[in-house]
């Protein structure tokens, strides 16, 4: 029980900007908003990472400049042509993309889109929604017209069950909507906290 309090570190995360401080403070010295100081229990990571595996550092090889090749990356258009134009021509392959915007603007609907486009040539796309019901999904699909059939649907805000059902389904993209819904069970702070968006994201580049 010693040896597992040890692991524990108690911090104070403002919720604006993310400064970290060891002491509560009424205003963030960061971005000086008042009462945005939350404490934090933040576990102590584990020596090996269980996502990027035991053996990591023999998987990459440092290069010269001249190994480097310029030569353009495949890329997959989403479907819709202004879309392609903001992402340099479409999808790149271990790429990770943040689609941002106010409440109710359509980024789960612009989502459910390009899945109809993603999901041609028997590319499987996992669609994890902590947000709204599998048939909820469904119901805005019908009115898009998006008929995918390799179209996964998972309503889920576990960060380990969504690569549990990643590494099941080994989909060629994954659609997280939305990240403020999605946590981490091994930090204590609530979800759409800054400490859980960092780590969250954090785990899914390292995936990418």
């Amino acid at each position: 029980q010693v040896e597992n309090m040890a692991k524990l570190k108690k911090v104070f995360v403002c919720q604006e900007c993310g400064h970290e401080s060891i002491r509560w403070m009424g205003k963030c010295p960061s971005c000086n908003e008042w009462n945005t100081m939350v404490e934090e229990i933040e576990q102590a990571s584990s020596p090996r990472n269980p996502i990027i595996g035991h053996g990591a550092v023999g998987s990459s090889r440092p290069v010269t400049l001249e190994e480097v090749s310029l030569k353009e990356e495949a890329r997959q258009s989403t479907g819709l042509e202004e879309l392609d134009r903001v992402l340099g021509g479409g999808v790149v392959n271990g790429s990770l993309i943040l689609i941002g915007g106010d409440p109710g603007i359509g980024k789960s609907t612009l989502i459910l889109q390009i899945c109809e486009s993603l999901g041609k040539d028997q590319n499987a796309i996992l669609y994890a929604s902590g947000e709204e019901s599998a048939r909820q999904i469904k119901m805005r699909a019908n009115r898009l017209g998006v008929k995918s059939a390799n179209l996964h649907l998972v309503a889920e805000t576990s960060l380990d069950v969504i690569l549990a059902h990643v590494e099941a389904i080994k989909p060629k993209f994954l659609m997280i909507d939305s990240i403020q819904t999605m946590f981490n069970p091994t930090l204590s702070s609530a979800p759409g906290s800054v400490s859980q968006v960092r780590e969250v994201t954090s785990a899914l580049m390292r995936l990418a």
